[in-house]
C-alpha cells in the first residue's frame, strides 16, 4: 500500500494531480481545495495517499495533511458517501471546518459540496457527531454544548435565540456557542428573550 508521495508536479486534470515520483507518474484524485493548495508544475510537492484497490482498478487518493486524509475515511464510512462526494465535501470545507460544523449540526455548511443535499448531510452530522469534536479547532466542551443547542433549534427559545442570532450575522457556530453560555447562566428553563440578551453579552465579550 502506498501512504505518501513525495515528487514534482507533472500535471493536473480536473479532479487529480499526476505526481512524477524518480520518472513514474502517479494519478492521485483530490479535493479541490488539495488541487489549488498544490505547488505549480515542475515543483516539488508531498502527498498522503490513501489506496483503494479494487478487481478492476486500483485508485490514489492524495490529500495535504494526515487530519484531511482521515476525514476522507471517516466520511467514506457514512452511508451514502462514496470517495467523489468525500472529496467534494473537503473541497468546500477544511477538516477543522467541517468537524465544526458536523459538532454544531450546520447542515448549510456541509450543503455547500456539489452532490450533497440535505438528507446526506443529515447522515454525515448524526453518523459522525461523536468522533467531530476531536478533531475541531473549537474547544470540545463547547462544541458539545453547541451541538445540543443546534439540534434544539426550532424547539424551544434556545433553537430561537440561535436563529435570532445568526439573523443579526453571527456565524451558526458562535452563535450556538454563545446561546449554550447563556443556557448554562440562566438555565434550560430561561425564555428567548433572556437568552438573546445574555447571548449577545457573551458574544461582545
Amino acid at each position: 500500500m502506498i501512504g505518501k508521495l513525495k515528487g514534482v508536479v507533472d500535471s493536473f486534470g480536473e479532479d487529480h494531480v499526476i505526481l512524477d515520483v524518480h520518472g513514474v507518474g502517479y494519478i492521485a484524485h483530490c479535493s479541490a481545495r488539495t488541487l489549488q493548495r498544490l505547488p505549480a508544475v515542475g515543483e516539488a510537492a508531498v502527498l498522503f495517499i490513501e489506496t483503494y484497490v479494487r478487481e478492476d482498478m486500483i485508485r490514489l487518493y492524495g490529500f495535504a495533511s494526515e487530519a484531511e486524509k482521515e476525514w476522507f475515511r471517516l466520511l467514506m464510512t457514512v452511508q451514502g458517501v462514496g470517495a467523489k462526494v468525500a472529496l467534494a465535501v473537503l473541497g468546500v470545507l477544511s477538516p477543522a471546518e467541517l468537524a465544526t460544523a458536523i459538532a454544531v449540526r450546520d447542515l448549510t455548511a456541509i450543503s455547500r459540496a456539489p452532490g450533497v443535499g440535505k438528507r446526506v448531510a443529515e447522515r454525515i452530522t448524526g453518523e459522525l457527531k461523536d468522533k467531530a469534536p476531536g478533531f475541531s479547532d473549537a474547544d470540545p466542551a463547547a462544541l458539545r454544548l453547541a451541538g445540543d443547542v443546534a439540534e434544539a433549534k426550532g424547539r424551544g427559545p434556545a433553537g430561537d435565540a440561535v436563529s435570532a442570532l445568526v439573523n443579526l450575522g453571527y456565524g451558526q457556530l458562535q452563535a450556538s456557542t454563545a446561546v449554550a453560555a447563556a443556557m448554562k447562566e440562566a438555565g434550560e428553563g430561561a425564555p428567548t428573550e433572556k437568552l438573546i440578551r445574555l447571548g449577545l453579552k457573551e458574544l461582545s465579550k
